[in-house]
């Protein structure tokens, strides 16, 4: 294991890199990290419209959920997975988890100024403007609920366009869908617990405010169906993440010219466990290696 890739899976408490110089070559590849296997669903976007790029794909399952875990713990993981792609001369960066986005996405900024960095917000706005009723309701993480990042985006928007976003934490959920139960009793059960609330308050619009949701979506609508006889308006933001890498890689010269791209994964949990992901989930192969977490991390 190289030392990037010993810090991504085992960061110090007070872990702080050196930002060597950012690769300007257009042919460096992307990275992309979620707390688990949630990102795949904003991988896939991106895949299908920049199909020659050069993907690299961290799995942090061994850490996951991140939604449980304090600011800090958050930010450091987030720290260490972007020094890893750094060590990888990635281009790019995509935080493919709104949870580290609302924490950490200002503390990567902040470590590497030169490094294109895209993170992903929960669909707020787009919500905002679809609504009919004039009430939405948003699925989450409970940290990115609890974030000032989130707090600041709900005021906002709720002025600007005088909506009402119902919050709700789906505590559990990432945990089910990580095992590849994206349609079990335990999923529909909790699906029925969080959606009840947001349906009978009339929310016309859902907002999937964490990459692990739209997996399963299918299950999302046909709880709201058989709950509310008809299905709300969902947001997933995968798609302007996507637009965004696009244009700021434009913008910067950063397209590859490639005539066909490729696709890496990592993970901290088992490499088994990835692949299965790949495959079920994308329909894809791609050779992953496991980064094992050490001793104390």
């Amino acid at each position: 294991m190289n030392e990037a890739a010993k810090q991504a899976a085992a960061p110090s408490a007070g872990q702080s890199a050196s930002p060597p110089p950012m690769p300007t070559a257009a042919d460096a590849a992307v990275g992309i990290f979620d707390s688990g296997v949630g990102g795949l669903s904003v991988l896939r976007h991106i895949q299908a419209a920049l199909p020659r790029e050069k993907l690299l794909y961290f799995a942090d399952s061994g850490y996951a959920p991140y939604g449980d875990k304090s600011e800090a713990q958050i930010v450091e993981r987030s720290l260490a997975i972007a020094a890893f792609f750094v060590g990888q001369q990635v281009k790019a960066l995509v935080v493919a988890c709104n949870t580290a986005t609302a924490a950490a996405i200002q503390a990567i900024r902040a470590q590497w100024p030169r490094l294109v960095v895209v993170g992903i917000e929960p669909g707020l706005k787009p919500a905002a403007q679809e609504t009919r009723s004039g009430t939405v309701g948003v699925l989450a993480t409970r940290s990115t609920l609890a974030s000032k990042r989130f707090a600041l985006l709900q005021q906002q928007m709720e002025e600007q366009y005088r909506v009402r976003f119902l919050p709700q934490a789906c505590v559990g959920l990432v945990d089910l869908i990580e095992k590849g139960e994206l349609y079990s009793p335990a999923t529909v059960q909790l699906l029925e617990r969080y959606l009840q609330p947001l349906l009978d308050q009339g929310a016309d619009t859902l907002v999937l405010g964490c990459t692990h949701y739209p997996f399963v979506r299918p299950a999302i609508e046909s709880v709201c169906r058989r709950l509310a006889g008809e299905v709300p308006d969902i947001i997933d933001t995968g798609q302007a993440v996507t637009r965004q890498l696009a244009r700021l890689l434009e913008t910067q010269g950063l397209l590859t010219q490639a005539a066909t791209g490729s696709l890496a994964g990592f993970t901290t949990a088992s490499q088994s466990t990835l692949e299965n992901a790949f495959r079920s989930l994308l329909q894809l192969a791609p050779p992953v290696q496991a980064l094992q977490p050490q001793d104390g991390a």
